[in-house]
This record gives C-alpha cells, structure tokens and sequence, in this order.
C-alpha cells in the first residue's frame, strides 16, 4: 500500500497521501476511521489524498454541542480544510460520509469540484434520537471490542478475511463521539441536502449491502441536479472503501471531467 502520515493539528487527526494531482478529501461511516480509505488511496496513485478521523473519532476533538446536525459537522469540515488550506476538493463521503459531504456540499458549493457518495446513509429526519438510542445504549453496555465484534459481520459481505479488519477499527470508536454522530444520523436527511447540491456527484452502493440497503442510494441519486452515475457493486457489502477500493476509485475518475480540477 502507498505510504502515509498521520497528523494531530488543530484539534484534529487525518491521515495524508501525497500526491501532485488532484486532491480528494474522505469522509468515513459511523463505525470506522481515516485509515478504512487506504486500499482507495492505492486506486488513486497519483492523487493528493487526505482523510479526516471525524469529530470525537480517535484524536479528533468532540464538537461543542450534544446534539449535533450534518450542518455542524459541515462547519467543523470547512474549518478542517481551511487549516489545511484546501480551497476546493473531491468529497468522498461512505455512509455517515455522505451525510457530512452532502451538507457540506450545500452549504459550501464553491468548495466542492465533485462529489462521490457511497453506500448512502439516508438519515432518520428526527427532531429526536428515537430508536436511534439503541446503538448508542450497545457501546455503553458492551464496551467498544464487543460492540465491534456483533456489528462488524454485517458490513462484509462473503469476505470473512475483512471482517476482523473491520471490527479492530470498529473497536477504537467511543463515546462521546459515536454519541454525536448517532445524533446527526437520527436527524439527519440526506435527499434532502442532495436536492440542493449542485457539484457532479455519483453515487455508489454495494448489491449486497445490509446496513444501508441501494434503495437508500438511489433516492439519494434521483434527488440529485446534477447526477453523474449510478453504481450497483456486485458482491459487494457495506463496506465499499475496503471491498470495492477499485470500483470507488472508477467512479471517482469518472467525474473528474465533470468537475474543474481543485
């Protein structure tokens, strides 16, 4: 795999790629962390690849409030890329992702060149936690390895070697910020910030996939003004950025042409 760094500044951890070529800047799901895009980052060869641990995920600071919406973890994006001097970026976002770049993609249309969502996280549109409380109730009672090892199966599909990859990331998220982020999950509505977006986007989604089935995806899809195209990974599951690093990377090629380079 191409070599990386991790880095701790400003409140923040991300690993980096380098590259001379266009930047693409990941946003990863509810249960993993900025090293998950690795496999990605080799399908991108010659890219400037960077990836955040989201607020609260490993040495990333929690954000301020309890209860934050997509909006929030939107702002602490842009103030993620404004440290880093990125003025203008391909998103990538995978499950809870997608949720993060499509309201950043909203609320910041001038920083987004393309925008790539995978395996779509609809969001639960809630003004509460609801049902959604249940997860957060799992990793306070069984504790982060055991919470891991239930929930990772489900995101592998008939690659029994991934799913102990899946599960030892898995096993690093804690409270408070998997609390914060179930919160943006249960409030959040993903075809509705996709209907006000406006960069290239393409959606991609595994046939397989049990956490965020592709009728998700294809709403997100068909509430977009812009769509690029549609991907339906065969024999794939949840996890795309580690069962599908090639594919994800294909479709992220794909908009480039659509997209002005950053």
């Amino acid at each position: 795999m191409r070599g990386a760094r991790d880095h701790i500044t400003g409140g923040f951890g991300w690993r980096e790629w380098a590259g001379e070529g266009p930047v693409a800047l990941c946003l990863h799901g509810i249960g993993s962390r900025a090293g998950g895009w690795a496999r990605l980052a080799d399908h991108l060869p010659d890219w400037r690849v960077l990836a955040w641990d989201a607020p609260g995920y490993g040495p990333s600071a929690a954000l301020p409030m309890n209860a934050p919406s997509a909006s929030d973890y939107a702002r602490a994006l842009a103030d993620f890329m404004a440290a880093r001097g990125l003025e203008r970026v391909h998103l990538v976002g995978h499950s809870l992702g997608t949720l993060i770049g499509a309201a950043f993609a909203r609320a910041f249309p001038e920083r987004v060149a393309t925008l790539t969502l995978a395996a779509c996280a609809q969001g639960g549109g809630l003004a509460t936690l609801g049902p959604y409380q249940a997860r957060i109730d799992d990793l306070a009672r069984l504790g982060p390895e055991a919470f891991a090892k239930a929930r990772a199966p489900r995101l592998i599909h008939d690659t029994p070697a991934l799913v102990a990859e899946v599960a030892a990331t898995m096993a690093t998220v804690t409270l408070p910020g998997y609390a914060q982020a179930v919160h943006m999950l249960a409030t959040g509505d993903l075809v509705a910030d996709c209907a006000h977006v406006h960069a290239p986007t393409a959606v991609i989604v595994g046939a397989m996939d049990q956490v965020t089935p592709p009728e998700q995806s294809r709403r997100a899809h068909a509430a977009l003004p812009n769509p690029g195209p549609f991907h339906l990974q065969p024999g794939c599951g949840h996890a795309l950025p580690l069962q599908a690093p090639q594919a994800l990377a294909q479709i992220i090629l794909s908009l480039t042409h659509q997209g002005a380079q950053p």
